[in-house]
Protein backbone atom coordinates (compact mmCIF):
# COMPACT_ATOMS: atom_id res chain seq x y z
CA UNK A 1 0.00 0.00 0.00
CA UNK A 2 1.29 3.00 -0.90
CA UNK A 3 1.25 5.73 1.64
CA UNK A 4 -1.48 8.43 1.46
CA UNK A 5 -1.14 11.86 -1.09
CA UNK A 6 -2.44 14.57 1.59
CA UNK A 7 -2.41 18.52 1.10
CA UNK A 8 -3.21 20.14 4.41
CA UNK A 9 -5.39 23.13 4.32
CA UNK A 10 -6.38 25.68 7.52
CA UNK A 11 -9.29 24.69 9.68
CA UNK A 12 -8.48 20.96 9.73
CA UNK A 13 -9.22 20.15 5.86
CA UNK A 14 -7.01 17.63 4.45
CA UNK A 15 -6.91 17.47 0.79
CA UNK A 16 -6.42 12.89 -0.17
CA UNK A 17 -5.63 12.16 -3.63
CA UNK A 18 -7.90 9.14 -4.52
CA UNK A 19 -5.45 7.82 -6.93
CA UNK A 20 -8.35 7.20 -9.59
CA UNK A 21 -7.37 7.49 -13.25
CA UNK A 22 -3.93 9.71 -12.10
CA UNK A 23 -2.51 11.72 -9.61
CA UNK A 24 -4.06 15.09 -9.10
CA UNK A 25 -7.29 14.56 -10.88
CA UNK A 26 -9.60 13.52 -8.10
CA UNK A 27 -9.52 14.28 -4.51
CA UNK A 28 -11.57 13.25 -1.10
CA UNK A 29 -11.57 16.35 1.71
CA UNK A 30 -11.45 14.93 4.91
CA UNK A 31 -12.49 17.71 6.92
CA UNK A 32 -11.41 17.51 11.09
CA UNK A 33 -13.04 19.36 14.07
CA UNK A 34 -12.78 18.52 17.50
CA UNK A 35 -12.20 15.68 16.89
CA UNK A 36 -14.80 14.47 14.74
CA UNK A 37 -14.29 14.08 11.37
CA UNK A 38 -16.56 13.75 7.72
CA UNK A 39 -15.46 12.88 4.16
CA UNK A 40 -16.64 14.65 1.37
CA UNK A 41 -16.70 12.57 -1.63
CA UNK A 42 -14.72 9.78 -2.18
CA UNK A 43 -14.01 8.38 -5.17
CA UNK A 44 -14.08 4.90 -6.99
CA UNK A 45 -13.78 1.22 -5.04
CA UNK A 46 -10.28 1.88 -5.76
CA UNK A 47 -9.86 5.28 -3.78
CA UNK A 48 -11.30 3.70 -0.66
CA UNK A 49 -7.70 2.02 0.88
CA UNK A 50 -6.35 5.64 -0.08
CA UNK A 51 -8.82 6.91 2.26
CA UNK A 52 -8.27 4.58 5.00
CA UNK A 53 -4.84 4.96 5.33
CA UNK A 54 -5.23 8.82 5.36
CA UNK A 55 -7.35 8.44 8.41
CA UNK A 56 -4.40 6.06 10.03
CA UNK A 57 -1.90 8.53 9.12
CA UNK A 58 -3.30 11.50 11.15
CA UNK A 59 -4.22 9.26 13.88
CA UNK A 60 -8.07 9.15 13.53
CA UNK A 61 -9.95 6.20 14.63
CA UNK A 62 -12.35 5.15 11.93
CA UNK A 63 -15.27 5.26 14.49
CA UNK A 64 -14.52 9.26 15.05
CA UNK A 65 -15.92 9.58 10.97
CA UNK A 66 -19.56 10.76 12.12
CA UNK A 67 -20.40 11.51 8.34
CA UNK A 68 -19.62 11.21 4.50
CA UNK A 69 -20.60 13.56 2.60
CA UNK A 70 -21.60 13.51 -0.87
CA UNK A 71 -21.69 16.04 -3.31
CA UNK A 72 -23.75 13.60 -5.88
CA UNK A 73 -23.57 10.03 -6.92
CA UNK A 74 -21.50 9.93 -10.30
CA UNK A 75 -18.81 7.37 -9.42
CA UNK A 76 -15.96 9.35 -9.59
CA UNK A 77 -17.59 11.27 -6.53
CA UNK A 78 -19.48 8.19 -4.53
CA UNK A 79 -18.47 4.79 -6.67
CA UNK A 80 -16.72 3.67 -3.57
CA UNK A 81 -19.23 4.82 -0.97
CA UNK A 82 -20.63 1.37 -0.19
CA UNK A 83 -17.17 -0.21 0.67
CA UNK A 84 -15.78 2.96 2.33
CA UNK A 85 -18.95 3.21 4.84
CA UNK A 86 -18.41 -0.76 5.60
CA UNK A 87 -15.17 0.35 7.26
CA UNK A 88 -16.26 3.15 9.03
CA UNK A 89 -19.20 1.73 11.63
CA UNK A 90 -20.32 5.64 12.74
CA UNK A 91 -21.00 7.00 9.71
CA UNK A 92 -23.98 8.50 7.65
CA UNK A 93 -23.67 9.33 4.24
CA UNK A 94 -24.94 12.48 3.66
CA UNK A 95 -26.54 13.29 0.08
CA UNK A 96 -29.33 14.80 -2.03
CA UNK A 97 -32.66 13.58 -1.67
CA UNK A 98 -32.71 12.98 -5.55
CA UNK A 99 -29.63 10.84 -4.66
CA UNK A 100 -30.41 8.97 -1.98
CA UNK A 101 -31.79 5.65 -3.86
CA UNK A 102 -29.34 5.53 -6.16
CA UNK A 103 -27.42 4.66 -2.95
CA UNK A 104 -29.89 2.64 -1.41
CA UNK A 105 -30.10 0.11 -4.53
CA UNK A 106 -27.13 1.09 -7.23
CA UNK A 107 -28.32 -0.88 -9.91
CA UNK A 108 -30.07 2.46 -12.07
CA UNK A 109 -26.26 4.03 -11.11
CA UNK A 110 -24.40 1.67 -12.55
CA UNK A 111 -26.30 0.96 -16.12
CA UNK A 112 -25.85 4.59 -16.27
CA UNK A 113 -22.73 4.85 -15.95
CA UNK A 114 -22.23 1.99 -18.18
CA UNK A 115 -24.10 3.74 -21.26
CA UNK A 116 -21.71 6.88 -20.71
CA UNK A 117 -18.93 4.90 -20.28
CA UNK A 118 -18.90 1.60 -22.06
CA UNK A 119 -18.92 -1.65 -20.32
CA UNK A 120 -14.68 -2.35 -20.54
CA UNK A 121 -13.82 1.43 -19.37
CA UNK A 122 -16.82 1.19 -16.55
CA UNK A 123 -15.23 -2.53 -15.33
CA UNK A 124 -11.85 -1.02 -15.07
CA UNK A 125 -12.80 2.26 -13.24
CA UNK A 126 -15.63 1.22 -11.18
CA UNK A 127 -16.15 -2.42 -10.32
CA UNK A 128 -19.42 -3.60 -8.42
CA UNK A 129 -21.09 -0.55 -6.55
CA UNK A 130 -21.83 -1.66 -3.22
CA UNK A 131 -25.43 -0.21 -1.54
CA UNK A 132 -25.69 1.38 1.62
CA UNK A 133 -28.10 0.46 4.27
CA UNK A 134 -31.14 3.03 3.80
CA UNK A 135 -31.03 3.63 8.06
CA UNK A 136 -27.37 5.11 7.25
CA UNK A 137 -28.12 7.28 4.89
CA UNK A 138 -29.77 10.77 5.67
CA UNK A 139 -31.39 12.90 2.39
CA UNK A 140 -30.65 15.95 2.67
CA UNK A 141 -32.80 19.34 2.50
CA UNK A 142 -31.39 22.65 0.84
CA UNK A 143 -30.65 24.94 3.45
CA UNK A 144 -30.20 22.23 5.83
CA UNK A 145 -27.20 22.70 8.54
CA UNK A 146 -25.40 20.09 9.80
CA UNK A 147 -23.04 19.78 12.69
CA UNK A 148 -19.46 18.30 12.89
CA UNK A 149 -17.45 18.52 16.05
CA UNK A 150 -19.73 22.02 16.38
CA UNK A 151 -18.64 23.12 13.25
CA UNK A 152 -21.55 24.14 10.92
CA UNK A 153 -22.47 23.05 7.14
CA UNK A 154 -24.80 24.18 5.27
CA UNK A 155 -26.15 22.29 1.80
CA UNK A 156 -26.79 23.94 -0.81
CA UNK A 157 -28.97 22.25 -3.79
CA UNK A 158 -27.02 23.32 -7.12
CA UNK A 159 -28.36 21.73 -9.86
CA UNK A 160 -26.98 22.36 -13.74
CA UNK A 161 -24.23 19.64 -13.10
CA UNK A 162 -26.71 17.17 -11.96
CA UNK A 163 -30.34 17.45 -10.58
CA UNK A 164 -29.03 16.21 -7.45
CA UNK A 165 -26.10 18.32 -6.84
CA UNK A 166 -25.24 19.84 -3.60
CA UNK A 167 -22.36 22.26 -2.18
CA UNK A 168 -21.25 22.63 1.19
CA UNK A 169 -20.44 26.00 2.79
CA UNK A 170 -18.12 25.14 5.49
CA UNK A 171 -18.89 28.30 7.81
CA UNK A 172 -15.59 28.09 10.03
CA UNK A 173 -13.35 27.61 7.48
CA UNK A 174 -15.44 30.49 5.16
CA UNK A 175 -14.86 27.80 1.80
CA UNK A 176 -17.13 25.62 -0.71
CA UNK A 177 -16.97 22.22 -0.63
CA UNK A 178 -18.62 22.54 -4.48
CA UNK A 179 -17.86 18.96 -6.50
CA UNK A 180 -18.36 19.34 -9.83
CA UNK A 181 -20.67 22.57 -9.84
CA UNK A 182 -17.90 25.11 -9.43
CA UNK A 183 -15.95 23.71 -12.37
CA UNK A 184 -12.74 21.53 -12.81
CA UNK A 185 -9.16 23.26 -12.14
CA UNK A 186 -6.01 20.87 -12.78
CA UNK A 187 -3.05 22.56 -10.83
CA UNK A 188 -1.41 20.92 -13.71
CA UNK A 189 -2.50 24.00 -15.48
CA UNK A 190 -1.92 26.53 -12.41
CA UNK A 191 0.52 29.46 -14.30
CA UNK A 192 3.85 30.75 -13.14
CA UNK A 193 2.19 33.22 -10.81
CA UNK A 194 -0.14 30.26 -9.08
CA UNK A 195 -2.79 31.40 -10.97
CA UNK A 196 -5.86 28.67 -11.31
CA UNK A 197 -7.26 28.09 -14.46
CA UNK A 198 -10.65 26.48 -14.45
CA UNK A 199 -13.43 25.20 -16.91
CA UNK A 200 -17.02 24.11 -16.44
CA UNK A 201 -18.12 20.05 -16.69
CA UNK A 202 -20.74 19.45 -18.54
CA UNK A 203 -20.94 15.83 -18.85
CA UNK A 204 -24.56 13.42 -19.39
CA UNK A 205 -26.94 13.10 -18.68
CA UNK A 206 -28.36 16.43 -16.54
CA UNK A 207 -26.31 19.55 -18.00
CA UNK A 208 -28.40 22.82 -17.77
CA UNK A 209 -26.74 26.26 -18.42
CA UNK A 210 -29.42 28.41 -16.81
CA UNK A 211 -29.24 25.89 -13.39
CA UNK A 212 -25.13 26.29 -13.50
CA UNK A 213 -25.32 29.85 -13.87
CA UNK A 214 -27.42 30.34 -11.23
CA UNK A 215 -25.67 27.46 -8.86
CA UNK A 216 -21.82 29.72 -10.06
CA UNK A 217 -23.85 32.68 -8.56
CA UNK A 218 -25.42 31.01 -5.55
CA UNK A 219 -21.68 30.24 -4.42
CA UNK A 220 -20.39 33.14 -5.30
CA UNK A 221 -23.24 34.88 -2.79
CA UNK A 222 -21.60 33.47 0.52
CA UNK A 223 -18.54 34.95 -0.30
CA UNK A 224 -16.28 32.50 0.20
CA UNK A 225 -12.28 32.75 0.55
CA UNK A 226 -11.77 29.38 -0.68
CA UNK A 227 -13.79 26.74 -2.98
CA UNK A 228 -12.21 23.21 -2.79
CA UNK A 229 -12.95 21.28 -6.06
CA UNK A 230 -13.14 17.51 -6.83
CA UNK A 231 -11.34 18.29 -9.37
CA UNK A 232 -8.58 19.29 -7.99
CA UNK A 233 -8.75 21.07 -4.81
CA UNK A 234 -8.50 24.19 -3.25
CA UNK A 235 -8.81 27.04 -5.51
CA UNK A 236 -8.72 31.34 -4.14
CA UNK A 237 -9.93 33.89 -6.24
CA UNK A 238 -13.04 33.24 -6.31
CA UNK A 239 -14.33 36.19 -8.25
CA UNK A 240 -12.20 35.88 -11.06
CA UNK A 241 -12.90 31.70 -11.70
CA UNK A 242 -16.41 32.42 -11.58
CA UNK A 243 -16.48 34.65 -14.53
CA UNK A 244 -14.48 32.43 -16.44
CA UNK A 245 -17.02 29.64 -15.63
CA UNK A 246 -20.01 31.88 -16.40
CA UNK A 247 -18.53 33.28 -19.79
CA UNK A 248 -17.18 29.48 -20.54
CA UNK A 249 -20.92 27.77 -20.10
CA UNK A 250 -22.05 30.41 -22.42
CA UNK A 251 -19.51 29.59 -24.94
CA UNK A 252 -20.00 25.78 -24.85
CA UNK A 253 -23.67 26.29 -25.30
CA UNK A 254 -23.35 28.32 -27.92
CA UNK A 255 -20.77 25.53 -29.63
CA UNK A 256 -23.48 23.07 -28.75
CA UNK A 257 -25.87 25.15 -30.58
CA UNK A 258 -23.88 25.25 -33.53
CA UNK A 259 -22.63 21.98 -34.20
CA UNK A 260 -26.11 19.62 -32.18
CA UNK A 261 -27.80 19.08 -35.67
CA UNK A 262 -24.63 17.91 -38.11
CA UNK A 263 -23.58 14.88 -38.71
CA UNK A 264 -21.48 13.28 -36.66
CA UNK A 265 -21.91 15.78 -34.20
CA UNK A 266 -20.23 14.91 -31.11
CA UNK A 267 -17.27 15.03 -32.98
CA UNK A 268 -17.32 18.11 -34.17
CA UNK A 269 -18.51 19.43 -30.83
CA UNK A 270 -15.41 17.55 -29.28
CA UNK A 271 -13.10 19.14 -31.84
CA UNK A 272 -15.13 22.79 -31.32
CA UNK A 273 -14.40 22.41 -27.50
CA UNK A 274 -11.20 21.38 -27.94
CA UNK A 275 -9.83 24.21 -29.85
CA UNK A 276 -11.76 26.30 -27.37
CA UNK A 277 -10.20 25.34 -23.94
CA UNK A 278 -6.75 24.44 -25.08
CA UNK A 279 -6.46 28.09 -26.60
CA UNK A 280 -7.81 29.38 -23.04
CA UNK A 281 -4.71 27.23 -21.65
CA UNK A 282 -2.30 28.14 -23.68
CA UNK A 283 -3.28 32.08 -23.14
CA UNK A 284 -3.62 31.04 -19.36
CA UNK A 285 0.55 30.95 -19.55
CA UNK A 286 0.20 27.26 -18.42
CA UNK A 287 3.55 26.18 -18.28
CA UNK A 288 3.14 22.41 -19.77
CA UNK A 289 3.86 20.91 -23.16
CA UNK A 290 0.96 20.13 -25.66
CA UNK A 291 1.02 16.76 -25.40
CA UNK A 292 0.65 17.49 -21.26
CA UNK A 293 -2.24 19.51 -22.05
CA UNK A 294 -4.03 17.40 -24.40
CA UNK A 295 -3.28 13.89 -21.77
CA UNK A 296 -4.92 16.41 -19.23
CA UNK A 297 -8.20 17.56 -21.26
CA UNK A 298 -8.87 14.73 -23.59
CA UNK A 299 -11.43 12.69 -20.99
CA UNK A 300 -12.66 15.96 -19.64
CA UNK A 301 -14.21 17.15 -22.98
CA UNK A 302 -15.26 14.18 -24.29
CA UNK A 303 -17.69 13.80 -21.62
CA UNK A 304 -18.53 17.36 -22.10
CA UNK A 305 -19.59 17.40 -25.48
CA UNK A 306 -21.53 14.05 -24.83
CA UNK A 307 -23.32 16.29 -22.37
CA UNK A 308 -23.16 19.56 -24.55
CA UNK A 309 -25.18 17.04 -27.20
CA UNK A 310 -27.78 15.23 -24.62
CA UNK A 311 -28.77 18.97 -23.38
CA UNK A 312 -29.70 19.76 -27.33
CA UNK A 313 -31.06 17.04 -28.10
CA UNK A 314 -33.66 17.41 -24.86
CA UNK A 315 -34.13 20.89 -25.39
CA UNK A 316 -35.26 19.67 -29.21
CA UNK A 317 -37.85 17.73 -27.54
CA UNK A 318 -39.29 20.27 -25.49
CA UNK A 319 -40.37 22.05 -28.52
Amino acid sequence: MQEPDIRTYPHGIHAVDTRYVRPELDASHLVVRNGRAAFVDCGANSSVPSLLAALDALDIPRANVDYLFLTHVHLDHAGGAGTLMQALPEAVAVVHPKGAPHLADPAKLEAGTRAVYGDAVYDKLYGTIEPIPEDRIHAVRDEEVMLLGGSRFRFLHTPGHALHHVAIHDEDAKAIFSGDIFGISYRVFDNPAGEAFIFPTTTPPQFDPEQMHASIDRIVSYGPEAVFLTHYSRVTDVDRLAGDLHRDVDRFAEIAREWAGEPDAEDRLRHALHDYVAGRVVAHGAAVDKATREKWLAMDLNLNAAGLLAWRKRMEKQR
